[in-house]
């Protein structure tokens, strides 16, 4: 049993001489700085990637293992899209930093003014439910699933056409 599957796991006191507050920071492009250093490179960034929860009681982000937990500051979103996979379907499926799939579902899709990143909501129907930025590299794997009819750019998934102009982030997308 680990510590985590103990109800009362959030509530408990930090280590003694030690704060839940860290220095950790999650930058725009998805690394992982400690006073504004970047570290965590290759295995230990990806462990990091998923320990990323919300804290149940007030909502802020936090990186748990199981046995310990901090809260850490996000500048930009807590998970990326990494990947364009293709499911058994055909369908494009996109692979979170947290190491999870979904399905690419175009009406989820949102863009920042002022910025040519793509976001999508993920964990939808969750409380998780939050938004994901689009990694350059797997925003143009949606490429395949594109086409152009009369001038404007639509999706092709699963037989379905959909817009693939995303409507911008507003104020309340991605709140908790």
């Amino acid at each position: 049993m680990r510590p985590s599957d103990d109800p009362a796991y959030f509530q408990l006191p930090p280590p003694p001489g030690r704060s839940r507050e860290s220095t950790i920071v999650l930058d725009a492009d998805g690394h992982f700085r400690h006073d504004d250093e970047l570290f965590g490179a290759g295995r230990m960034e990806a462990a990091f990637h998923t320990w990323i929860r919300r804290h149940p009681d007030d909502g802020r982000w936090i990186l748990s293992n199981g046995y310990d937990w901090t809260y850490f500051t996000v500048v930009d979103v807590a998970f990326f899209v990494r990947a364009i996979g293709v499911g058994g379907d055909g369908a494009p499926m996109i692979m979170l930093s947290d190491g999870t799939t979904e399905p690419f579902l175009p009406e989820f899709l949102r863009s920042k003014p002022a910025t040519d990143a793509l976001y999508i909501f993920i964990k939808r129907g969750t409380e998780a439910e939050t938004l994901a930025k689009f990694e350059r590299h797997a925003q143009n794997g949606l490429a395949p699933w594109l086409f152009e009819d009369d001038g404007e750019l639509f999706f092709n998934v699963g037989g379905k056409r959909a817009p693939a102009s995303p409507r911008e982030i507003s104020r309340t997308d991605g709140a908790r």
